[in-house]
């Protein structure tokens, strides 16, 4: 989940910055915050939502070297801001922010959501974020 919620959190702050995505694939608004269904459908076999990840679970090592300069100091920056806090506590940070609230309208709290966050709600609420 903390590497969902991460992910999640570097696409919407270079939304914000660039008005472009970063990477292709959208989120959507599942009970414990954004999801990217890729990147779920390629762990669940072997992670579960509160499990950790580590240099083990990347199949290509290589990636950091082809990303350009400021995608590295991007990543590093969000990084620097996010990753301190639990998977826990960025699920909680997500849902009172309005991009998953604003998909998840009209569904209980506990209710199965697959709705796409939509990535202009992400970068709307983000770029609002960096002027106040």
């Amino acid at each position: 989940m903390k590497h969902q919620k991460l992910l999640y959190y570097i696409q919407a702050w270079y939304l914000a910055f660039y008005h472009v995505p970063l990477f292709n694939g959208s989120f959507e608004a599942w009970i414990h915050g954004p999801v990217n269904r890729t990147i779920y459908d390629r762990y669940k076999d072997s992670k579960y939502i509160y499990s950790e990840m580590d240099l083990a679970d990347i199949t290509d090592l290589t990636i950091v070297n082809r990303l350009d300069h400021h995608v590295k100091l991007h990543v590093d920056a969000v990084l620097d801001a996010y990753a301190g806090f639990s998977a826990t506590q960025l699920e909680v940070m997500t849902h009172q922010e309005q991009p998953w609230v604003e998909a998840r309208k009209g569904y209980a709290p506990y209710e199965r959501c697959e709705t796409v966050i939509d990535n202009y709600t992400m970068q709307d609420y983000y770029s609002a974020r960096l002027s106040s």
